[in-house]
């Protein structure tokens, strides 16, 4: 059987190079795997670091694979990517996620062992910020149910062959993590104790126009697509639980109610975000 890891990169070069090395060190479980680096609009040096651990890929019994589309578009690149990947299991890894040395090799085995379609990922772990108000908000939003539901995915989700024949091509959306994850009842999704570091963005400003449009992603899906909405499956979090989370952590509560504050009083967000 063969993994195929799909990586869409849009101007990473800080962040490619240690997400491709951490890749690396995965072990697969003596599976054919290999990486797709899908370059969509660069004008940095993201083509050349990630082309840059070819030699390590090789060392590491990995191929490596680096696309260079002059095009911006993270859903054209996740396209591209699948249609040149050959695994019957696939992962789709954001650029700026790092994962643990033995990640890989437990989504390799859950995924090949399901009798079904399924979907997986790994415990995500938010990386140091370095705004004070980033890690504020990142230790409440981290104690909310959806980070805390099985396989939350963002960052890196992945699916068997069965659990990718749910969709066709990725269509031209906002949160293309929600989208995949929302095809798989939660009963399909396979939560998966290694884990994974992933950034926050730093600075309020950010926290609310992120988050606006991560709102706007949902929302999308909810308009286009309303039948995945039963899949969710995350409790929904009581005012006693909200009074419980706020006392516990007074300073985070207070930062995440007022970027919601924010985010409901400001304007609608323009077009694509980036995510720091």
């Amino acid at each position: 059987m063969m993994l195929s890891v799909i990586l869409p990169a849009s101007n990473e070069q800080d962040w490619i190079g240690p997400c491709l090395d951490a890749l690396l060190a995965s072990d697969p479980v003596g599976m054919t795997a290999e990486v797709i680096v899908v370059a969509n609009g660069c004008r940095d040096g993201t083509v050349a670091a990630a082309q840059a651990r070819a030699g390590a890929a090789d060392a590491a019994g990995w191929r490596l694979e680096v696309v260079d589309l002059a095009k911006p578009g993270k859903l054209n690149a996740l396209n591209i990517g699948d249609a040149r990947a050959g695994g019957a299991l696939r992962v789709y890894l954001d650029a700026d996620v790092l994962v643990s040395p033995p990640l890989i090799g437990q989504i390799a085995r859950a995924l090949a062992a399901a009798p079904g379609p399924a979907y997986a990922s790994g415990t995500p772990e938010i990386a140091a910020a370095r705004s004070p108000v980033t890690r504020a908000y990142a230790r409440f939003w981290m104690r909310l149910p959806f980070a805390g539901s099985a396989a939350p995915g963002f960052g890196l989700f992945a699916v068997n062959a069965a659990g990718r024949a749910r969709w066709g091509a990725f269509p031209d959306i906002i949160s293309d993590d929600t989208f995949v994850r929302l095809h798989f009842a939660p009963s399909e999704r396979i939560g998966l104790p290694a884990t994974y570091s992933w950034p926050m963005v730093e600075g309020f400003r950010r926290l609310v126009r992120v988050r606006r449009r991560q709102d706007e992603g949902v929302a999308q899906i909810a308009a286009q697509w309303p039948m995945l909405l039963g899949n969710e499956g995350k409790a929904r979090l009581a005012p006693g639980s909200v009074l419980r989370l706020a006392l516990a952590d007074p300073a985070g509560f207070a930062v995440y109610a007022a970027v919601s504050l924010a985010v409901k009083l400001g304007p609608r967000s323009r077009g694509w975000v980036r995510g720091r």
